[in-house]
């Protein structure tokens, strides 16, 4: 079994674990958020609030204390594992996809001409340095005022949409921009949220009286991570619609994500806080949305359409092969009719993915992901719409593996 398909699956068992370990951060985050919220803080007692739930058959009576109980229980259970198991998983898919597959899904040669170690190197510097910058401002005394706070960290996001759109490929920009937020939100977990409990922890098994600051930062941290939750997530799924990365604004649509997972939680705390329904915010969300549907539309010059890529030293491989003539036709006959600058086939707007094969160079450049869509698997062309052949599937694999060895 040659080293492609391995990584294929490698990427999917990774992928995988990642939405599963993904599903319990989000899903305890939102939990404890909801129970915080909606505490009853009317019940006398040393307690900062309390709470009746139902689930599963029994009941549950869960107590909040405000900065810690008077003794340290004998059971205590963290909540971080999901945190970190999410960031780590994320972090060996970004390898997986983005590194090892540089040139062909981090590197847009028409917006920066990278070698795969310059763009993986900004790729990882650019994460370190958006958690220090973010860290630094929350504890700068800009952190005593919440809003303010807030406020800069949307304008950080947007500097850093546009930045990413200009060094990566529309693809990775997004995707980049969701795993820089991600990593803020997983360090704070694992350098401060985390770390204040544990000198609370510690206090309490002194005897002292555990400082209410570590619980004041605590609560700040999360907070911020309660309203970057949802625009990660859009984030993370944008790179399988073209129609939001493969734009000249794409980096404005990802930055209105940020604001509608604002509305959208809004609504939900408010909820969650039996302060009533904020209806207004729903119509709110649906306009932002509505203006990311039309900035996604809008006609591209024809020049950023179809400008094309300078190949690489790998691609131009497969297109010196002898074979590419043979390839190439295939490519061209079953399916450039979808993925092409000027899509022909119905119902779709832009080509899948934003992979344009309606080039020789188009196609040199795709050559593993035309190898393990139409070669290897069946997963392309859909349906086997265009009726491909299984002796050009066997054309395609034969050129693919004469080239690399089973190597890439």
């Amino acid at each position: 079994m040659d080293l492609t398909i391995l990584l294929h699956w490698a990427e999917f068992g990774v992928r995988w674990l990642h939405v599963i370990t993904a599903i319990a951060w989000i899903g305890s985050s939102f939990y404890f958020i909801a129970l915080d919220l909606g505490l009853n803080r009317n019940i006398p007692g040393p307690a900062d609030g309390e709470e009746w739930q139902v689930h599963g058959g029994g009941f549950y009576h869960i107590q909040k204390y405000l900065v810690a109980p008077d003794a340290m229980p004998e059971h205590l259970t963290w909540f971080k594992w999901e945190s970190y198991a999410t960031w780590l998983s994320g972090f060996a898919l970004l390898i997986l996809v983005y590194w090892v597959g540089a040139e062909l899904f981090l590197i847009d040669w028409t917006v920066m001409d990278l070698a795969p170690w310059q763009a993986i190197t900004i790729s990882a510097v650019s994460l370190v340095i958006g958690w220090v910058i973010y860290d630094t401002l929350c504890k700068s005394p800009l952190g005593e005022n919440p809003t303010q706070l807030m406020v800069l960290l949307f304008v950080l996001l947007i500097v850093m949409a546009w930045a990413y759109t200009q060094v990566f490929s529309g693809r990775a920009a997004l995707l980049h921009l969701g795993a820089f937020t991600a990593t803020i939100m997983s360090a704070n977990v694992a350098m401060i949220i985390i770390p204040n409990q544990k000198i609370v922890v510690a206090d309490l098994k002194a005897g002292r009286v555990p400082d209410a600051k570590y619980g004041k930062i605590a609560k700040l941290r999360s907070t911020h991570n309660n309203y970057l939750t949802l625009p990660v997530i859009f984030l993370m799924l944008s790179n399988h619609y073209p129609l939001v990365f493969a734009t000249q604004y794409n980096w404005i649509i990802a930055s209105l994500v940020f604001l509608m997972g604002v509305t959208i939680r809004h609504f939900f705390n408010t909820m969650h806080q039996r302060k009533g329904m904020l209806w207004w915010t729903w119509a709110a969300t649906a306009l932002i949305f509505g203006l990311i549907v039309w900035l996604s539309v809008l006609p591209l010059s024809r020049e950023d359409v179809v400008e094309e890529a300078a190949m690489t030293p790998l691609s131009e491989r497969f297109a010196a092969h002898a074979d590419f003539p043979e390839v190439a036709n295939i490519v061209l006959g079953r399916c450039s009719m979808c993925h092409a600058a000027e899509v022909y086939w119905p119902g779709i707007a832009m080509a899948p993915r934003g992979v344009m094969l309606d080039s020789d160079a188009a196609i040199a450049s795709h050559a593993r992901a035309i190898y393990l869509q139409a070669g290897v698997s069946h997963a392309m062309p859909p349906g086997n719409l265009s009726f491909i052949e299984e002796a050009e599937r066997a054309a395609i694999r034969s050129w693919y593996r004469e080239v690399t060895g089973g190597a890439l």
